[in-house]
């Protein structure tokens, strides 16, 4: 399997089980939205707290150059870590919720 379609399966692997979060204080549902056109990979959060609609974004991730870009994780742990414990190197994932010039000073890629 080349190193593409391995990053879309592991990604695909990892971000599923989020679907199947069940929140207890608030009536809220997970959803994922996966193009492999784009490679990009979302998970959608979307439902009520009381009268509140609440729509956001859990995981947003990207494939851009062979890199996985986290362009937004609201995860409890953060999903990088899983990622480099499926065998991704920390020089392939860009933390890319932080701005360009943090991104040096942490153990993963600038771009």
């Amino acid at each position: 399997m080349d190193k593409l379609e391995n990053y879309r399966q592991i990604i695909r692997q990892f971000l599923t089980p989020y679907v199947n979060i069940d929140y207890s204080n608030v009536n809220i549902r997970n959803h994922a939205a996966f193009d492999r056109d784009t490679d990009q990979y979302l998970i959608i959060s979307e439902g009520w707290n009381n009268q509140e609609h609440l729509h956001s974004c859990l995981i947003h991730v990207g494939i851009i150059n062979y890199k996985i870009w986290i362009k937004c994780d609201n995860t409890e742990d953060g999903i990088a870590n899983d990622l480099v414990a499926a065998g991704i190197p920390k020089s392939d994932i860009v933390l890319a919720f932080h701005p360009p010039d943090v991104r040096k000073f942490t153990e993963f890629a600038v771009s």
